[in-house]
């Protein structure tokens, strides 16, 4: 039936008033007429087929030739009358009525009404457990296509944008010579921060637990004055001494090799399960549009690897310009989608409250259970300063022009919070709308729910802001990993003697390889919560705040302690993760892995007679902290010399046109610097680099 005509047929006179009306589903029972002919008796009871329990009503005789099942009881009527049209009344799962309810503005064509074609078998469409085939997604994947064809383009063409002499340096690749003003650093940031996560990771735990998936909202506000504070100071310590990572800042600020060794490494262990997390943020794309097979993944693997390995950061740096319109496209169609249905933002906290007090489960809820609440404090801390230990937040940071670019991205990147709140809620829109994961992969919620609700070649721009959102920060990620390993293992331990030419290019093969990684962890983790694999991260990247962040203050923690205590937080953040089992089931307390089930680890391993659980993350960095300080004042009194720190005070606050500041020769945002300005290529000459230690 056409969508129009099906919008005026949920008139007032289809809804009957007798229909029984479940307590709390919020929902209205809707009538509909369907002329049955003889043989379409399994398509009739297929097509509307009423969640268990629902308290469906028949009326007039039933379309079947044969035995059928009904409330659980077997029947065989004795004939079949096909010209006695039957009406099923049914009692809608909570909110889908309401969803569809959108004739109103289904001029705008962003979200119109989604009534079920003749051949679907689930409503809303989309809304079941049914795996959705291809064929039914032609205009979807055809959009999708299209925009991921002109994203590869356009990496491609990244490497000659406003191309440099020589490109083959670390700096050029790596960091896009150091040079983004304020449009792309804010393309570039954002694509940093908002990625997959944002799509997929959040709604769906929003989804499973309810409130507990908001931490990522107060992290967020918490992150940005962290990262005014003490991201600028990185820029210029960075931009003096010509520092790539912060592994390498580490390493001069505190003249040890070896601790630069296992802050590099520890940033690359972190980072395989963040960059895991956009491919199978990618993958769930794939699935919902009934793409077959896991040649899509490698195609879009192969095709984001080889860009990043021949553009480089410039890659990402123009295509995240894209990938915030789709994102923004996306977020006002999700916007006007509920709140111009009948029930607006209100039936879907209804619907989701009515799903989690029905539940078994204890910890999900509209609001935090007060075994939930420590666990939700710790997490929201924990997580914004893991993200600003991040390799890529650094990269994208070290790209920016001068300290001024930085200081007003930071004010007004958390614009894209608001926008994150309204994606969230995406989680509360799939409960609303009788949205069921594709063969129990919760990934797939968002995407399906996009899918379902809005028309075909509205959903492809919507699932094409996915993968684009996670192909962006994908590339960041392992540029960044990339250059961990190439400037602080490969030339520190390796070859020392390594020219900017090798650099580059042994920083493009680890790029591709860590890549690799990312989908051998994919193969090793369960990813029904896709966050667990990102939070896991954050646990290993957390271990490293003494040595970096404390280090852009103040130098006094001794190396060997700030080693110790790293090497102390990651050994009991992973002890921890061990004894973190995943638990599922009606009641949310079935046991599915026994180990890394997630990051909340309960404080009843101490003794402790409670249900309250704490970010593992953060009870590892106390661990961590409380080795530096104790350890530090020991190491002093004992005589143990400390490093040499290669930086100065007034390298903290250089910005750009101080002398010490190294420039490139042509801005790749902005005007070319004045003739008499000092330039270079990235590199210095053996009068003009600082000394290393």
């Amino acid at each position: 039936m056409p969508l129009v005509a099906l919008a005026g047929a949920l008139s007032a006179d289809s809804v009957r008033a007798d229909c029984p009306r479940p307590r709390g589903a919020g929902s209205l029972c809707t009538v509909f007429e369907k002329p049955v002919e003889r043989g379409q008796h399994q398509e009739w009871h297929q097509g509307y087929r009423p969640a268990p329990g629902a308290g469906t009503t028949y009326h007039g005789r039933f379309p079947t030739n044969g035995a059928y099942r009904h409330n659980g009881v077997s029947h065989r009527p004795a004939h079949h009358r096909a010209e006695e049209p039957p009406r099923w009344t049914h009692p809608a799962a909570p909110g889908r009525s309401r969803l569809a309810d959108a004739s109103a503005w289904h001029w705008l064509l962003l979200v119109p009404v989604a009534l079920a074609s003749s051949g679907s078998s689930t409503w809303p469409p989309g809304s079941g457990a049914d795996m959705p085939t291809f064929a039914t997604h032609h205009v979807q994947f055809s959009v999708f296509a299209g925009v991921f064809a002109i994203v590869t383009v356009v990496g491609f063409l990244a490497a000659r944008w406003r191309r440099p002499q020589n490109i083959h340096t670390l700096e050029e690749w790596g960091l896009g010579g150091r040079a983004f003003g304020n449009w792309v650093t804010w393309f570039l940031l954002s694509g940093d921060i908002y990625t997959a996560y944002t799509f997929v990771a959040i709604p769906t735990l929003m989804y499973g637990i309810g409130a507990g998936g908001f931490f990522a909202i107060p992290f967020l506000v918490i992150l940005y004055p962290l990262l005014f504070v003490l991201l600028p100071r990185f820029w210029s310590v960075a931009h003096v001494n010509g520092y790539v990572t912060p592994a390498e800042f580490v390493r001069n600020r505190y003249g040890s090799p070896g601790l630069g060794l296992l802050v590099a490494a520890t940033g690359i262990l972190a980072t395989m399960p963040y960059i895991a997390l956009q491919l199978v943020g990618i993958q769930a794309v794939f699935r919902v549009m009934g793409v077959p097979g896991p040649w899509p993944l490698t195609i879009a693997f192969a095709v984001l690897a080889v860009y990043t390995f021949i553009s480089g950061l410039r890659g990402p740096a123009l295509i995240s310009i894209i990938k915030d319109a789709l994102i923004m496209w996306t977020v006002l169609g999700v916007i006007l989608m509920v709140v111009t249905t009948s029930g607006g933002w209100a039936e879907l906290f209804h619907s989701a409250g009515a799903k989690f007090a029905a539940t078994p489960n204890l910890t999900d809820g509209l609001t935090l259970a007060p075994s939930g609440q420590l666990s939700y404090v710790t997490l929201a801390v924990g997580s914004a300063f893991a993200l600003f230990l991040y390799p890529h937040t650094l990269t994208g940071t070290l790209a920016a022009r001068n300290r001024d670019t930085i200081k007003r991205n930071l004010v007004a990147l958390p614009v894209y919070t608001l926008m994150l709140g309204f994606l969230a809620l995406l989680g509360y829109a799939a409960i609303s709308a009788g949205v069921q994961p594709i063969g129990g992969d919760r990934n797939t919620i968002v995407p399906r729910l996009l899918d379902s609700a809005f028309p075909a070649w509205s959903s492809g721009l919507a699932l094409a802001a996915i993968g684009v959102g996670a192909m962006v920060p994908a590339a960041i990620m392992s540029i960044g990993s990339a250059n961990l390993f190439t400037r602080d293992i490969y030339r520190v331990f390796i070859r020392p003697d390594a020219t900017p030419a090798r650099e580059a290019r042994v920083s493009r093969t680890a790029s591709l390889t860590t890549k690799l990684g990312a989908l051998l962890v994919i193969a090793l983790f369960n990813t029904q919560f896709a966050i667990d694999m990102q939070l896991v991260g954050g646990v290993l990247i957390l271990q490293t705040l003494p040595a970096f962040a404390l280090g852009l203050r103040s130098a006094w923690a001794h190396r060997w302690a700030l080693a110790g205590g790293l090497v102390a937080g990651l050994i009991t953040g992973l002890l921890m993760l061990y004894q973190i089992p995943q638990l599922g089931g009606a009641d949310g307390h079935t046991v599915l892995r026994a180990h890394f089930g997630g990051s909340a680890w309960p404080l009843s391993h101490l003794g402790l007679h409670t249900s309250a659980a704490v970010y593992a993350g953060v009870l590892a960095l106390v661990v961590n902290l409380v080795v530096t300080v104790v350890a530090t004042p020991v190491l002093h009194r004992l005589g143990v010399p400390a490093g040499v720190d290669a930086t100065r005070p007034e390298h903290y606050v250089a910005d750009e046109g101080d002398a010490s500041v190294q420039h490139m020769t042509e801005l790749l945002d902005g005007a070319r610097l004045p003739a008499a300005d000092p330039v270079s290529m990235g590199t210095w000459t053996a009068a003009e680099r600082p000394t290393r230690v």
